[in-house]
């Protein structure tokens, strides 16, 4: 856990993080957004945003990630996010990507690790784990710590099938295609 917990503050990859802390059983819990590739450095307290993010990120560590969460605005961005956090990821964890770009869901392997990427059009990447794990929003309001909605989201889905149609990694980059992320805002 501290390992993770020190990789990101030495090298500065947490990003608008809305948790990080302990949870119940002592392993560490994180939602917000990492940093993949970093912005240019304009002046030496000035920094534009990143390049390559992994956003809306909910992963549980302990030494390594147990589950990792996140949307992905193209596919092709896996290959730097894992460059950049091999050193957490296992190949018994439970990785689930949602990806901008993706045009069907598969299950592959990447470097040794198994992970399982589904099309995000519209939706949060919360709300799909929501749907994934069949829970309830009410049910989750309820819960009044941060924490305790990530445990039981996790606890959902590790007893819950996730995978989709197995895939290689090369098969799954013919899924590519346009971006098909509604923008939700003024127009």
């Amino acid at each position: 856990m501290a390992n993770f917990v020190e990789f990101l503050k030495e090298n500065e990859l947490a990003w608008q993080p809305s948790f990080q802390g302990v949870l119940s059983d002592g392993t560490y819990g994180y939602r917000g957004a990492l940093i993949v590739e970093a912005g240019k450095q304009i002046s030496p307290d000035r920094k534009l945003p990143p390049k390559i993010q992994a956003k809306q990120v909910i992963t549980i560590l302990d030494d390594t990630m147990k589950f990792f969460a996140c949307e992905l605005e193209s596919f092709h961005d896996l290959a730097p996010l894992v460059e950049k956090y091999k050193d957490f990821l296992v190949s018994g964890g439970l990785y689930l990507l949602y990806v901008t770009d993706l045009e069907k869901a598969g299950t592959f392997e990447y470097e040794g690790v198994k992970f399982t990427a589904f099309p995000l059009d519209e939706s949060s990447v919360w709300n799909e784990l929501l749907e994934l794990a069949d829970l309830d929003k009410s049910d989750m309001k309820r819960l009044k710590k941060q924490e305790e909605k990530i445990e039981a989201v996790y606890e959902e889905l590790v007893g819950t099938d996730v995978e989709e149609t197995s895939a290689s990694y090369e098969e799954m980059l013919t899924f590519v295609g346009e971006s098909s992320k509604q923008l939700m805002g003024a127009v």
